[in-house]
């Protein structure tokens, strides 16, 4: 019985590996009489030292003899991990006496293989690797730059902070959300942990660290270092005394209180203009 170890190995924005397990799970059940298959897959976040949990138990049960062959979803994928690192792991199978089948291109190094045939196996998948590497660094700095222009146009990309929504690619202050962070902050600025202060919120406990550690001012005056943040906010200009000279969080629920209303009314005649001038271009463009 032949034992057979599938690798499948994809990035975060890959997400789910089970289409190439799945895949070299079939190939292995027709090409090996009655294999004995180990699945081993790892989720990368993109950077290239991140080699992977399950990649270095493969390699561990390499060393140990426990697997025949590996058959992996696309060997050029570990290029990422360093430009020898190919060579370097075709080395280490076949040293382990393991061979190795890729199945993207159908490249197979077999222990029967004369030292001719390895050679050449090993400079095609040397090349197969550089090339990958190439177009992975071009593919990143085209989303890097796609980014920055993005950021340059005042657009904000990914997730929205607590308390914004992003229409249209600009952020708009969600004046519910924003109300319950500078709430659960007003909390924490009188005394209480940050998991006390964020019970009973949507808020996540993490979340109101970062919150309270890096964009106090945002949630209690208005101010942010970030344009875009601040282009949102002074959209609604909803506080006079967001910059007294105190600029100390409210010191009572009347105050508080006042806060809510005028910001809530305020952003709500803000998206009421917005309804009536898109009414209103519609009416105009009939």
């Amino acid at each position: 019985m032949s034992k057979i170890g599938i690798y499948a190995r994809v990035s975060t924005t890959d997400q789910d590996p089970q289409r190439q397990l799945d895949e070299l799970r079939a190939f292995a059940q027709d090409t090996y009489d009655g294999p004995e298959i180990h699945e081993y897959a790892d989720i990368i976040s993109g950077t290239e030292t991140d080699r992977g949990d399950e990649y270095q138990r493969l390699r561990g049960d390499i060393e140990a003899g426990h697997l025949d062959t590996v058959v992996v979803h696309e060997l050029s994928r570990l290029s990422r991990l360093g430009a020898g690192e190919i060579h370097e792991f075709l080395e280490f199978c076949l040293s382990h006496e393991t061979g190795i089948q890729d199945l993207e291109v159908g490249l197979e190094i077999s222990l029967d293989d004369d030292l001719v045939d390895r050679a050449v196996s090993q400079l095609i998948a040397g090349v197969m690797g550089d090339l990958a590497r190439v177009e992975h660094k071009q593919k990143l700095r085209r989303i890097q730059s796609g980014i920055d222009a993005a950021k340059d146009a005042g657009r904000w990309t990914g997730r929205p902070p607590a308390g914004f929504d992003v229409e249209d690619g600009y952020l708009r202050v969600n004046a519910d959300e924003f109300l319950t962070v500078r709430r659960a902050l007003e909390r924490v600025e009188q005394g209480y942990t940050y998991a006390e202060a964020a019970d009973g919120t949507p808020v996540a406990e993490s979340t109101l660290r970062s919150l309270h550690n890096d964009r106090r001012d945002l949630y209690f005056y208005g101010e942010a270092t970030d344009d875009r943040l601040q282009a949102a906010v002074q959209q609604l200009k909803p506080l006079e005394d967001l910059t007294s000279p105190v600029r100390q969080p409210f010191q009572s629920k009347r105050s508080a209180l006042s806060f809510a209303t005028r910001f809530v009314a305020t952003s709500n005649r803000h998206q009421t203009d917005s309804k009536q001038s898109h009414a209103s271009a519609s009416l105009t463009t009939v």
